[in-house]
């Protein structure tokens, strides 16, 4: 009998802000390491401010992680020490790879309407691939292929394979899913996961009930109203689920449809050394990585031309 997933933990996300004054939520991030491994850090930057938004991410350098940016609605400008530059728009991924080290800025401009709505994944990279070339992968709306399936379900591929639908993304350490579904209200949707992988859940419209006929009292939940969620063990908008292993995930709608971001990927299991924008193995290794930064000696590859 194929194991179903159960949930592990619940997290409501956090107000923070970050960068040179964004507001945005965080579904997880540095204090929950290991918890997601390889996944480090989830914020979700949707807003209708732009005053909350438009002073962005300036210059700034990353080492031993992958930034993983997905627009909604709105324009994100941005540019790298590769000599890469131009927009994120509605629908599209920037897909980062810092490796051994890269500087960028990503500026956040909204749309006609004022919105801004987007997410940005951090994923870590094991030790034998934190000093690799950066890369870029620039994904249009357009590439990022979409299926629907038994159930109802539309799922836009962006890593993985649902049914033989392969997302643009390929070629990644940590053999990452990352889909983007949608449930009608009344449907019932299981998906088939990697035993032994991490995967969790992020509502980012309606809700539903995830692996349902489990004991909402028996939830851990981290930032979330308690005994709210004993009277409703729906999941929300701005809500996660982060399950236990398996090797299929249910998931039920009823009154109201749901959207969520489904991700997945193979643990790593080594030592997190992170602070800000750098996150490496060892301290020592973070020590080399601020003073090459400071001396000017951080970026290890060739700009394009």
């Amino acid at each position: 009998m194929t194991k179903t997933r159960k949930i592990k933990k619940v997290f409501r996300s956090k107000p923070t802000i970050e960068g040179a004054g964004v507001h945005l939520h965080r579904a997880f991030g540095n204090s929950e390491v290991p918890l997601f491994d390889p996944f480090l850090l989830l914020d979700d930057f949707r807003s209708d401010e732009p005053r909350h938004f438009l002073k962005g991410f300036p210059w700034h350098p990353h080492r031993g992680i992958e930034t993983i940016t997905y627009v909604l609605a709105g324009d994100v400008e941005h540019g790298d020490s590769m000599g890469n530059k131009g927009v994120i728009g509605s629908g599209d991924v920037q897909w980062m790879t810092a490796g051994s080290g890269i500087i960028h800025q990503e500026m956040p401009k909204g749309d006609s309407k004022g919105r801004m709505y987007g997410f940005q994944l951090w994923a870590n990279l094991p030790a034998s691939h934190k000093m690799m070339d950066p890369r870029y992968r620039g994904l249009l709306a357009s590439e990022i292929p979409a299926v629907t399936v038994a159930g109802g379900a539309t799922i836009k591929v962006i890593a993985g394979n649902v049914n033989g639908t392969v997302g643009p993304v390929q070629d990644i350490v940590t053999d990452p899913q990352y889909l983007d579904i949608t449930l009608p209200a009344g449907s019932e949707f299981t998906h088939a996961t990697v035993a032994g992988h991490t995967v969790f859940a992020y509502v980012i419209e309606g809700n539903a009930l995830f692996c349902k006929g489990k004991d909402p009292f028996s939830y851990e939940l981290e930032g979330a109203n308690y005994f709210d969620f004993k009277q409703d063990p729906h999941l929300s908008n701005g809500t996660l689920a982060l399950f236990d292993d398996g090797k299929q995930l249910s998931i039920t709608t009823e009154k109201d449809p749901v959207r969520f971001l489904l991700v997945s990927g193979k643990p790593i299991g080594e030592p997190v050394a992170w602070y800000g924008p750098i996150v490496m193995n060892t301290r020592q290794e973070l020590q080399i990585a601020f003073d090459e930064f400071n001396s000017g000696a951080f970026i290890k590859h060739k700009a394009q031309s």
